[in-house]
This record gives C-alpha cells, sequence and structure tokens, in this order.
C-alpha cells in the first residue's frame, strides 16, 4: 500500500469527511488557507489516482472520491507492517501492550464475535 505525503494526507481527510465527491475548486476552496493553486490541488489529485487512493467520474468537472474508506485504509496500513514483521508474535504484543483498557475491550469483543458490518459501529 502506497504511502500518504503530508498535502495528500490533508486531501484525502477533506475527500473522506465530504458528504459525496469533490472537485478539484471544492478541495482548493476548502484549503484556502494554504495558498494552492487549482494545478496543485489537480496534481496532488492525480497522484493519490495513480495510487490508488481516489477515483473520478467523466463529468466536468471531475468529481473525485476515496476509492476506501478511512478505517479501510488504516487497516491496510496495520496489516501492511504487520506483514513486513520479522517477528509478528513481538509486534502484536507490543501493539496489544500500548493499548489502553478501552481498547483492550473492544479487541476481546471483536475476536470473539463476529466482526461488525463494514460502516456498522462496533459494539457497546
Amino acid at each position: 500500500m502506497a504511502s500518504l505525503g503530508d498535502l495528500e494526507r490533508v486531501v484525502m481527510d477533506h475527500l473522506w469527511s465530504a458528504d459525496g465527491p469533490l472537485a478539484a475548486t471544492d478541495l482548493r476552496d476548502a484549503l484556502a488557507d494554504r495558498g494552492l493553486a487549482l494545478t496543485t490541488v489537480h496534481t496532488v489529485l492525480g497522484r493519490l489516482q495513480q495510487k490508488g487512493f481516489v477515483t473520478h467520474d467523466e463529468a466536468r468537472p471531475r468529481r473525485f472520491r476515496p476509492t476506501a474508506g478511512r478505517a479501510e485504509h488504516a487497516a491496510g496500513l496495520m496489516h501492511e507492517v504487520l506483514g513486513q514483521a520479522a517477528d509478528r508474535q513481538a509486534v502484536l504484543a507490543r501493539f496489544v501492550g500500548s493499548v489502553d483498557a478501552e481498547e483492550a475491550a473492544l479487541l476481546r469483543r471483536l475476536l470473539d464475535g463476529p466482526a461488525p458490518g463494514v460502516g456498522s459501529p462496533p459494539p457497546a
């Protein structure tokens, strides 16, 4: 899984938070405090598309949307790191040892029961 640069991450955060697809001009306007040129936004979107993070419709102007949700992206990164580890057990042990009690309880529930559907909240 390709990594995200700082500006790519900011753009993805906006796309993940949006109610629907966004045009490059929408993103430029949302990032007005950064003073980005529209060409810069197009360049970032092109890189994100090449990396497989976004897709667009064929309408004009093109509207971009993420190919996966934020949680799916984070899970993919976690899986990639674990897959590259020489000692998976040590990595998992360190991770589990670093979570707080609430996160540990959530992990237990997720491991003991059926995984919640995509987009559904974990059980309370």
